[in-house]
């Protein structure tokens, strides 16, 4: 009977849950900022923003080693400065998973705004409110379905990604190597009996994930019906 090693999904999901965090403080101004610009460039930024969603992980996990590597500025800086390695450890996943993930999580978040009544956002600056109290006390808190979707949907993409984690992390047991990872190894040495129940797992975790997203929006749907 294949026993299963629950490491690489334990690893799994602390690096989607760093991520989600990091990505929903990060991400959070950027949707507001996106909702409420009328800036020429609003287009541009929206693009680059959604540039992951498109882009293959060969390219973007290769620009992304290249730019956390000893040989870039920035990896450099990092290792002369403070002796710290971004490339094939957990750190440098959890830098590779927020640039990776991003989009999904301002374009929920974006979206939310954008469906707000703008006489609430107006009435919030009459009221004397700054933007960032409007931010957390009246926009936040009517887009509830919106910052659900965008939490879980980050949470869930992260844990499922692949091609970017392999190519930053690497396979390290304990250290970079996640389920996904784990998944693929065991294809390789053609363990497909263990390979099934890993993927089985990540299935049944998906399937959870998307349907807590679906169960709690219809919930918040017909509360909000029931108040009109």
């Amino acid at each position: 009977m294949n026993t299963i090693n629950w490491t690489p999904f334990i690893l799994s999901f602390k690096l989607a849950a760093v991520t989600t965090v990091i990505l929903f403080f990060i991400a959070l101004p950027t949707a507001w900022w996106l909702s409420r610009t009328r800036t020429r460039l609003k287009p541009a930024a929206e693009a680059i923003t959604s540039l992951p969603i498109v882009l293959p992980p060969s390219v973007l996990g290769f620009y992304i080693l290249w730019g956390l590597s000893i040989n870039s500025p920035i990896g450099s800086f990092f290792n002369d400065l403070f002796g710290v390695q971004l490339v094939f450890n957990f750190t440098g996943l959890v830098i590779a998973s927020c640039l990776y993930s991003f989009p999904f999580m301002v374009q929920p978040l974006q979206s939310g705004f954008e469906s707000l009544n703008e006489n609430m956002i107006e009435a919030a600056y009459i009221a004397g409110k700054s933007p960032v109290q409007t931010l957390f006390k009246v926009a936040l808190p009517n887009i509830k379905p919106s910052l659900m979707t965008a939490l879980i949907v980050t949470f869930a993409h992260t844990v499922g990604e692949f091609g970017v984690v392999l190519m930053v992390g690497g396979s390290i047991p304990g250290e970079t190597k996640v389920a996904s990872v784990a998944i693929y190894e065991l294809v390789e040495t053609m363990d497909y009996s263990t390979a099934h129940i890993y993927s089985a797992v990540m299935v049944a975790i998906s399937f959870i994930v998307l349907l807590g997203v679906y169960i709690f929006n219809r919930y918040q749907k017909r509360k909000f019906g029931a108040f009109r």
